[in-house]
């Protein structure tokens, strides 16, 4: 203890620091062995799917131009479909990003005239250019699509009259947002979005509904798609990609929904045929095989933040005592002085780039300044250490990620540690 006591310090935490985490540490034993308890289940869901599938050495080859008759690719997508239960999964490297596939999920399955609904408020900063909330070229407002969104109660609850009175014969789709993106409402657990949809589908039996899963994979033991969502869409640079994909996107839902995706994604008439997987098959399977355990990681280390941050005064969302449904933790630190401190320490902590500081900037897709730490081995890779928040009131800090436990304990005490150096916390 001593020895690792000493490295921490050489690492630039403090004795004070150290032995304030470990007593937080001490009451979260039965928390972290439920957490391991649902990471063993979905462990073994991945696995049962991948030998059910047959996957072997065969599907790791590298495919290029065309990508006909890409086995691997299509085998992992079977695997997507049997982990998610449903009847059709797309999952490419082409996709870019979380956003990417939630454009390509909306914008296949919206036509001209349809109406999009948001039974959970605004949706994350980068969605509204999409929809046309903030006009932007190429939105699906242009395209003629419409939009209406129903806020939650102050209460962080769903208005249900509400959402009854906003759902129409042009209602098309409604778009469920699982996390909080950069806002300071409660993430929504699985039972409470299957609640939701089973709602909005009796009103309106044929309405699409799409969940945006981000950052929600495998931290419960059933998805989404488990509980009627036609569509549930993520990024494999966050969960579900374990740190190993170093790109790629995923939509799992009906063969019809799914299928519109594909050709939306490459050309009608072309669809899921096209798309070479590069030779990154190997680390889409791995990384796939690796993520309830990475993802457990990631939830000891948001609850650890929490357990660390709330009993000196600053609020965070979820709670220290609150149930889990995604592997981000907001704190609220009062000032952009609190944020860039908390994003020093996490940078600081990073095995790439730990030697840079973070600091407020213009971003692509965002109104006001981003703050953004991260020193990962993939680039935005936010299932690696991360942490990052607009530069607005009230001044909260996303942190999320961490490839091993360890190296999440590591960042949030870091971040605590440059607080206290910055005379913004006295433990």
């Amino acid at each position: 203890m001593e020895e690792l006591l000493e490295l921490y310090q050489t690492m630039g935490v403090s004795p004070a620091v150290y032995e304030y985490g470990e007593k937080a540490i001490k009451k979260l034993e039965d928390r972290f062995k439920a957490i391991d308890q649902v990471a063993e289940h979905n462990q073994a869901k991945v696995l049962w799917a991948m030998q059910k599938n047959r996957v072997s050495a065969a599907c790791f080859a590298a495919s290029s131009g065309y990508g006909y008759d890409d086995f691997g690719r299509d085998n992992l997508e079977r695997v997507y479909a049997d982990v998610f239960h449903t009847e059709a999964a797309l999952v490419r490297p082409q996709i870019t990003c979380g956003t990417h596939a939630l454009t390509i999920a909306l914008s296949a399955n919206l036509l001209p005239g349809d109406e999009l609904l948001s039974p959970v408020g605004l949706p994350y900063d980068t969605l509204q250019e999409v929809i046309g909330i903030r006009p932007s070229p190429c939105s699906l407002a242009e395209y003629g699509v419409t939009y209406n969104q129903v806020d939650l109660l102050p209460d962080g609850t769903f208005d249900y009259e509400g959402i009854r009175k906003a759902i129409n014969p042009k209602t098309k789709m409604v778009t469920i947002q699982r996390s909080k993106g950069y806002a300071t409402r409660p993430t929504f657990s699985v039972k409470q979005i299957g609640e939701l949809i089973a709602f909005c589908k009796e009103i309106k039996p044929d309405l699409i509904v799409m969940v945006d899963n981000c950052y929600g994979e495998f931290v419960e033991t059933i998805e989404p798609s488990d509980v009627g969502a036609d569509m549930t869409v993520g990024s494999l640079i966050k969960n579900p990609g374990g740190g190993l994909a170093p790109i790629g996107g995923y939509i799992a839902g009906t063969q019809e929904c799914v299928d519109r995706c594909a050709y939306r994604l490459s050309a009608p008439g072309l669809g899921k045929e096209v798309g070479a997987n590069l030779g990154l098959m190997t680390s889409l399977y791995q990384g796939f095989f690796l993520a309830p355990t990475v993802t457990a990681g990631a939830e000891k280390g948001a609850i650890f933040a929490a357990n660390l941050y709330e009993p000196l005064g600053f609020r965070c969302v979820p709670n220290a005592e609150e149930s889990r449904h995604d592997i981000i933790q907001a704190v609220e630190l009062r000032s952009e002085e609190g944020m860039i401190a908390f994003c020093k320490g996490i940078q600081a902590a990073a095995p790439v780039d730990s030697f840079a500081t973070p600091w407020p900037s213009d971003m692509p897709g965002y109104n006001d300044k981003v703050i953004m730490a991260a020193g990962a081995f993939v680039q935005g890779s936010s299932i690696e250490l991360s942490a990052d928040g607009p530069i607005r009131p009230p001044y909260a800090v996303y942190f999320q990620g961490g490839l091993t436990w360890y190296h999440a304990k590591l960042g949030i005490l870091m971040s605590l540690q440059k607080m206290v150096d910055a005379g913004l916390v006295t433990l």
